[in-house]
């Protein structure tokens, strides 16, 4: 026997000499040539499936063939959102109980995932939070050995949002246990100019996810950031064509190569869903279509081809053996105008996903909704959250699925019951016929099962928690990712080189105060008012003192403006479309569009025109502005620096001629900002983008279109433009500024 069997405390571990490592819970393991094989499907005989020295094609191939309909339905669904243990925001019970009154274990599975794995046929589940890594390999564990034991034995790929970022949006530390390295995301990576930066983030984040079980990244966000008003600006690359193109290729090959491996996959291969086909970032307005009021995208100055291009010339075509991102996902848009027959959601749109992704471009990949976009019930709001049937909401949901399918889409976000995608098989059979439906759910087991053989899921999907501690929130990375935090920051101010500060400099921070507001997930937030740093964070660079007199410098942290681009909550003020404001104070959009580009809603048949010309919005965290100015006034003579979080590229004429020194970075944490400010690291980052100069500039830029507004110049000269950053020295020029500037901005 040319095998050994262990059990190491959570598995037994069966390694063949010469051959690949299984891992088994339960499920037999049968012999042939010499070598051990698991026999998932229980028919005591090794079937290609289960035949580790096959291809993954071959594997994938004669699975998807075995497969009904039914098994298929399943693993077009991608769960919803999954915590462990489950509860928070997304529920979930123990026993018909929530998990603190149900008195099981934090790794047991919950009422849900027990049905969803076996019933509904689930293999993909997105991971939220997770209490510590002891109770999520175990949680995991449990969970393998749950499909482990069902029909084939298909295992599950866990997946996960982006889940190394420092800050959240809220400008909060992150506040899940199970820590791993933290490092700037999306716009902060950009900042750096360094596209093998970007790669060997994703090369970390690979080992970290492989040791928490995770097989599935819900990234990279490749979205061309053209309009600087789209809220998920912030965690793009930016809108250089170039760079991002850069840097979407990067991300890729770093995460889903496997040194090593001939084919780049491999048991430290991540499979990369590179979103959102064909590019979310030029919103109408720069709204946000996880709400129906955000629903068009418009491309008034024809730059549609730019916006694929990050795709086809970036997450297309790899350096790496991989070759291709392994799944896409479209964003809920209705990209206005593009599709010669019909305005609907990017995934239900022919010509967009079959004719463009599919055909034109050859993609055979994954092709993954975003969340929720079958799931709109007639009645709701626009405000309703990423319900985002667009275009088709009038139609039964089995309509929606069949639709999406038939355009060339294999899994559907968010969505946990196999019914209706059973209902959308059996409208199909009426339609095409089952002999096409069959072939065309066989393409999506395919598609869907490839990913699971060449990552090695099959052969070994367990943990062992004592493994994982050694990788994740490795010391290494630890170090490595804060480094990298402090090289995305970049200096735009700096008179009479006020900076760097001395430690132990006496410093002064007032507290923020935001209003209230609605957030992401459709929620109206109170007011409220906090201290924006961590004492025990600062202690080591800076002394505080208590008043503004007390202090030698004044630092203001303030946050990029906030604003909705649509109200329907009297409390928060004036009401329907507003304009979406890059300054503090309150903006009235005079050179808005009269008429908007994109139209049409069911709920909006009296009046569907979307403008907002002549209406005011304002920003929920304006008193930032006030922030500076009464710094500036009460320190008199002695240095005010604005610490300026950028979620989206902002007007600085309001607070910059106040300040002495002004400093911006990506939601990092707080002490790689301290490095920065007291001279323990120089700045190096550059602005992927430009600061507007006003509100009218952006009013009348292209949606689509990346620099065509006027930068703002400040009040020592200079001017930020793309590109454009401070050192000690004074202004940065480099390499970077050579290899990436605005004369290779664009196609």
């Amino acid at each position: 026997m040319a095998y050994q069997k262990k059990f190491n405390g959570y598995y037994t571990v069966v390694e063949n000499d010469g051959g690949k490592t299984l891992g088994v819970m339960d499920a037999p393991v049968i012999e042939k040539d010499g070598f051990a094989f698991k026999d998932l499907a229980g028919t005591g005989e090794l079937l290609p499936y289960e035949d580790w020295r096959l291809s993954p094609e071959e594997r994938a191939k004669d699975l998807a063939a075995r497969l009904s309909p039914e098994a298929v339905a399943g693993l077009t669904l991608f769960s919803s959102h999954q915590s462990v243990p489950a509860g928070g925001r997304f529920g979930g019970t123990y026993g018909g109980k929530p998990f603190d009154e149900a008195g099981v274990p934090a790794y047991e599975l919950s009422d849900a995932q027990k049905k969803f794995i076996p019933e509904d046929g689930i293999r993909t589940v997105l991971l939220t939070d997770a209490c510590d890594i002891e109770t999520l390999a175990r949680w995991n564990n449990n969970l393998q050995a749950l499909a482990e034991s069902s029909p084939f034995g298909i295992p599950v790929s866990l997946s996960s949002d982006p889940r190394h970022g420092a800050r959240n949006p809220t400008g909060r530390q992150s506040k899940e246990v199970v820590t791993t390295s933290k490092w700037p995301q999306g716009m902060g990576l950009a900042a750096t100019f360094r596209p093998e930066i970007v790669k060997e983030h994703a090369e970390i984040v690979a080992k970290e996810y492989r040791a928490m079980g995770i097989t599935s990244a819900l990234s990279p966000q490749i979205d061309l950031g053209t309009d600087p008003r789209w809220m998920r600006t912030r965690d793009t690359f930016g809108c250089h064509v170039k760079m991002s193109q850069d840097m979407a290729r990067a991300y890729c090959d770093g995460i889903q190569t496997t040194e090593g491996s001939e084919t780049g996959w491999g048991n430290g291969s991540i499979n990369a869903m590179a979103k959102h086909w064909p590019g979310g970032g030029t919103g109408e307005g720069g709204r946000d279509a996880h709400y129906a009021y955000g629903k068009y995208a418009v491309y008034p100055g024809h730059n549609f081809d730019a916006h694929l291009s990050v795709f086809t010339e970036g997450a297309f075509k790899l350096d790496g053996p991989t070759k291709m991102a392994g799944a896409i996902m479209p964003y809920y848009t209705i990209s206005t105008g593009i599709d010669p027959d019909e305005n609907v959601g990017n995934a239900y749109s022919h010509y967009i996903i079959h004719d463009l992704l599919r055909e034109k471009y050859g993609y055979e990949g994954v092709v993954c909704t975003d969340w929720g976009v079958t799931q709109h019930t007639e009645g709701e709001k626009l405000t309703a959250f990423a319900h985002a049937s667009h275009g088709v909401e009038t139609l039964p949901r089995p309509e929606r699925i069949l639709k999406a399918i038939m355009n060339g889409v294999d899994q559907f976000g968010g969505d946990n019951e196999v019914e209706p995608v059973m209902a959308a098989y059996s409208l199909g059979v009426e339609k095409y016929g089952e002999d096409t439906m069959k072939k065309r759910f066989a393409e999506t087991a395919y598609r869907i099962l490839l990913p699971l053989f060449r990552l090695g899921l099959f052969e070994n999907p367990y943990l062992d928690p004592r493994e994982s501690e050694k990788v994740i929130g490795k010391q290494e990375y630890v170090d490595l990712g804060f480094k990298r935090q402090t090289e995305s920051i970049v200096m735009l101010k700096n008179k009479g080189n006020v900076l760097p500060l001395k430690k132990g400099t006496k410093v002064y921070i007032p507290d923020r105060t935001e209003k209230g507001k609605i957030n992401f997930f459709g929620n109206l937030e109170e007011d409220r008012t906090f201290s924006p740093y961590d004492p025990d964070e600062i202690a080591p660079y800076f002394t505080v003192v208590d008043t503004p007199e007390e202090a030698d410098v004044a630092l203001v942290m303030m946050e990029s403006p906030q604003s909705l681009g649509y109200n329907d909550d009297p409390r928060l003020g004036e009401m329907g479309y507003l304009p979406v404001s890059l300054q503090y104070r309150p903006y009235t959009a005079t050179e808005a569009r009269e008429e908007s580009i994109g139209q049409g809603d069911y709920r909006e048949t009296e009046n569907p025109n979307r403008s907002y010309k002549g209406k005011t919005g304002v920003c929920y965290n304006e008193r930032d502005l006030d922030n500076v100015l009464e710094m500036r006034e009460k320190m008199g003579n002695k240095p005010v620096i604005a610490l300026l979080t950028i979620a989206n590229m902002t007007v600085p004429k309001e607070f910059e001629p106040y300040v002495d020194g002004l400093v911006i970075d990506f939601y990092i944490q707080r002490k790689a900002m301290y490095e920065i400010l007291t001279g323990g690291a120089e700045p190096s980052g550059l602005l992927p983008f430009m600061m507007p100069a006003d509100m009218e500039t952006v009013e009348t830029h292209c949606e689509d279109l990346p620099f065509d507004m006027t930068p703002y110049t400040d009040s020592e000269g200079h001017t930020y433009q793309f590109g454009y950053g401070m050192n000690w020295e004074g202004v940065i020029h480099d390499e970077r500024n050579e290899k990436y500037n605005l004369e290779n901005a664009q196609l």
